[in-house]
């Protein structure tokens, strides 16, 4: 099973390289996800989706410290682990929220005609 993003620039040449870095990241995540099953057939998709999600997380977590500047308005928000992880959190469920497979044909509360 390949898992496929950013949907809108696949095949457009003049959008890949228009791509933000954000965009690569994502593409390269997933590209990455989809090799590692590739690679080994008994692997399990939610074991490996679960490494690159903590991955994802630790960079993300790193990325995001303060800077040593008590009175940054950038930083305000993530001045303390909590509010970073609550910010993570936050950007977390919105993006899962935008995700195409956040709903499922299978999941519980799925309507059945």
């Amino acid at each position: 099973m390949r898992l496929s993003v950013l949907h809108h620039l696949e095949g457009n040449d003049h959008a890949m390289s228009q791509q933000s870095g954000y965009e690569e990241a994502s593409r390269r995540l997933v590209e990455l996800g989809n090799t590692l099953v590739d690679e080994d057939t008994d692997v399990d998709l939610q074991e490996v989706a679960d490494g690159l999600l903590a991955g994802a997380i630790h960079f993300w977590l790193y990325a995001h410290q303060p800077c040593d500047d008590p009175r940054c308005a950038d930083c305000a928000s993530l001045r303390t682990a909590e509010w970073r992880l609550k910010e993570l959190l936050n950007r977390g469920e919105g993006m899962a929220r935008e995700s195409d497979y956040f709903h499922s044909p299978d999941d519980m509360t799925a309507g059945r005609a």
